[in-house]
C-alpha cells in the first residue's frame, strides 16, 4: 500500500508540474501576442501623427516629421523582406547581421529627430536640418539597395525554380507519349516498284510471295495498346470536378 501510494503520489505531482509548465507558456505566448499588438498599435498611431504633422505644420516641423516618416517606412519594409525570406535562404545570415547594424543607427537618427521635433528654437531645428536629411538619405538608401537585392533574389530563385519545372514537366510529357517514339510504319514501295515483274513468272512465284509476305505480316511485333488511367484512382484537385456515376442522371 505504501508503494501504491507513493506512485501515486509521484504521478500527482508531474501532472501538476506539467500542468504549471503549461500555463506558464500559454502566459508568455498571450503575453508576446499582447506586447506584438500593442506595438503594433503603436507604430500606426505614430505613423499617422507624422502624415498628418507633415501636412499640417509647413516649415521645418513638417520636414522633420517627413524625415521621420521616410526614415521609419523603409526600414520596416527591408526588415520584413529580409524576415520573410531569411527562413528560405541561409546565406542571408550576413545581410541580416548588416541590417541590424544599419538598424542602430537609423534608431540614433530617429531619436534625433525626434528630439528636434520638440525642439522650440526654430533656427536650431532649421541648422539641424541639413545634416540630419543627408543622414537619413544615406540609411533610407542602404536599406532600400538591400531590400531591392533580396526581392531580386527570391525573384531569381523563382524563376530559376520555373525553368526547371517546365523541363522536367516537358520531359516527362515526351515519356508519357510513348507511342510516338515505336518503330515507325514502312514506306509503300513505289509504282515503278510495285509493277514490275520478271517476264514469265507464273503463279508459283506468285504464290511464293504470298506466303512470304503473310509470314513477314505474322512476325511483325505487335504495338503496345494505351492503356488509360483507373479515373477512380486518379489523385483528386483541387480545380477537378467530382466524377459521377454513369448511373446518375
Amino acid at each position: 500500500m505504501e508503494a501504491v501510494a507513493v506512485i501515486v503520489a509521484l504521478m500527482f505531482a508531474v501532472f501538476v508540474a506539467l500542468g504549471v509548465i503549461a500555463v506558464v507558456r500559454s502566459v508568455r505566448a498571450v503575453k508576446r501576442g499582447v506586447d506584438r499588438t500593442v506595438t503594433q498599435a503603436r507604430r500606426t498611431v505614430e505613423d499617422t501623427r507624422l502624415k498628418a504633422k507633415q501636412y499640417v505644420q509647413p516649415g521645418a516641423p513638417g520636414e522633420v516629421a517627413e524625415l521621420r516618416l521616410s526614415l521609419r517606412t523603409s526600414m520596416r519594409a527591408t526588415q520584413e523582406a529580409l524576415r520573410a525570406a531569411a527562413p528560405d535562404d541561409p546565406s542571408l545570415s550576413e545581410a541580416l547581421a548588416l541590417f541590424k547594424r544599419l538598424s542602430t543607427h537609423g534608431q540614433e537618427i530617429d531619436a534625433d529627430l525626434k528630439r528636434l521635433e520638440a525642439e522650440p528654437d526654430k533656427a536650431r531645428v532649421a541648422g539641424s536640418l541639413p545634416e540630419l536629411r543627408e543622414r537619413v538619405e544615406r540609411v533610407t538608401h542602404s536599406a532600400d539597395s538591400l531590400r531591392w537585392a533580396v526581392q531580386d533574389r527570391a525573384r531569381q530563385f523563382a524563376d530559376d525554380d520555373l525553368a526547371l519545372l517546365s523541363e522536367q514537366i516537358r520531359m516527362e510529357a515526351g515519356a508519357l507519349r510513348h507511342w510516338t517514339t515505336e518503330e515507325e510504319p514502312q514506306a509503300a514501295p513505289t509504282g515503278a516498284g510495285a509493277g514490275a515483274r520478271t517476264p514469265g513468272a507464273g503463279s508459283t512465284g506468285g504464290g511464293a510471295e504470298s506466303s512470304e509476305a503473310a509470314t513477314t505480316a505474322g512476325t511483325e511485333p505487335e504495338r503496345p495498346a494505351i492503356t488509360a488511367r483507373d479515373a477512380w484512382r486518379q489523385p483528386g484537385y483541387s480545380w477537378q470536378k467530382t466524377r459521377r456515376p454513369e448511373s446518375t442522371t
